[in-house]
């Protein structure tokens, strides 16, 4: 075996458990959200396609990718099917900015107004989105193999398998990229911004009973409490999906960035060899991203922890769905999302009133804030 040999040996290594890791997580995180009934909310369901698209990236991308780098980075393929493997990568890479994209817009929205966001928010309507996130993924990236099958040398320098398209790779990468990556960062500030607004709001304002009957008395008393407790939990569960939006932004920036640099130089100016090289590192470092999410979930989300040593300890059983209602002394205790809001007959003002926080809590808390992210 000669010295490059050997010298591959580690790095093999390394992306191979990288892909193990991926492929793996990524399984164990679909049939968390799959059996576990606290996780079954929109945002994981999005979450859980999003584990779908990082899951591919593990089995369709890397181990070919991996293959390149075995052979020096020369094509050991058939031709055809280059341009349909970077068609996948594209795809994939596309898919996981727009969910996560999707993902804080449509958080943003339930925060800003959960009672309408609760009363459209159906599973169906979930699904309709997730389809629409993967519909424009493809739609981005489907140039990728009519460029590639009608002119080879668009996806081939030297051999090697990769897009040379300045124009498309110029525009891709700000559509598919840099314009998600905004909305993104933009829609997330604006969430935080919310959830700081209303736990001011509620340090400074008492939430009156939730409905005028003595019955629900104890539900007035603790009305409070429950809605600093739902919004303790919506700005926990923001803190983490921050963490997988800053995660996915620092490992594919580097790529992104070096990638129009490469467009935008020329050999004059940049030293296109280290730029290259560069750029197969860099693209590594974002795949790693499609790895680390059921670690942050692992760390950060105690339900979601739980779910996994269920799976891989082979012990997990479905919980069944908590009864609506049930008998107290006799009587029938009503459920708090039920219950009608209390009109306070307050004047318009540009912040809630104390019966919208109230119906607000009632309706994040059977909606939004199931023991979920």
């Amino acid at each position: 075996m000669d010295q490059s040999s050997h010298y591959l040996d580690w790095p093999v290594l390394l992306v191979l458990t990288i892909i193990v890791f991926t492929v793996g997580g990524n399984i164990v995180v679909i049939l968390a959200v799959s059996l576990e009934k606290k996780l079954q909310n929109a945002t994981n369901f999005f979450l859980r396609s999003l584990a779908l698209t990082d899951m591919l990236v593990g089995i369709l991308v890397m181990p070919i990718s991996l293959s390149s780098i075995l052979y020096k980075h020369s094509w050991p393929f058939p031709r055809v099917l280059c341009p349909l493997w970077i068609y996948l990568d594209v795809l994939l890479s596309t898919s996981s900015i727009m969910h996560l994209c999707a993902i804080s817009v449509d958080r943003y929205i339930g925060i800003r107004n959960p009672i309408k966001y609760s009363q459209f928010n159906s599973l169906n309507k979930t699904v309709v989105k997730i389809a629409m996130v993967w519909s424009v993924s493809v739609v981005l990236s489907l140039p990728v193999p009519i460029i590639g099958l009608q002119n080879q040398e668009k996806v081939f320098v030297n051999d090697k398998c990769e897009l040379n398209d300045k124009l498309f790779i110029s525009v891709g990468s700000f559509i598919a990229f840099f314009v998600p990556l905004m909305i993104m960062m933009v829609s997330y500030c604006l969430t935080v911004r919310v959830l700081r607004h209303h736990a001011t709001f509620l340090q400074r304002k008492e939430i009156p009973l939730i409905s005028p009957q003595p019955s629900d008395a104890q539900d007035g008393q603790n009305g409070k409490q429950g809605m600093a407790s739902a919004l303790k939990k919506e700005t926990r569960a923001s803190k983490v999906l921050g963490i997988v939006f800053l995660l996915f932004v620092l490992l594919w920036c580097p790529f992104f960035i070096t990638n129009m640099v490469l467009v935008l130089c020329t050999e004059k100016t940049c030293n296109q060899a280290v730029l290259d090289k560069m750029l197969d590192i860099f693209v590594w470092v974002g795949y790693v991203s499609s790895g680390v999410n059921p670690l942050v979930y692992t760390l950060f989300n105690k339900t979601y922890r739980q779910a996994f040593c269920r799976i891989l300890r082979c012990k997990y059983k479905t919980e069944a769905a908590p009864p609506a209602s049930r008998n107290v002394n006799g009587k029938k205790e009503r459920d708090c999302s039920t219950a009608r809001p209390f009109n306070s007959g307050s004047g318009p003002s540009t912040e809630p009133s104390t019966s919208q926080l109230r119906f607000i809590y009632q309706v994040m808390k059977k909606s939004l804030l199931d023991e979920s992210l």
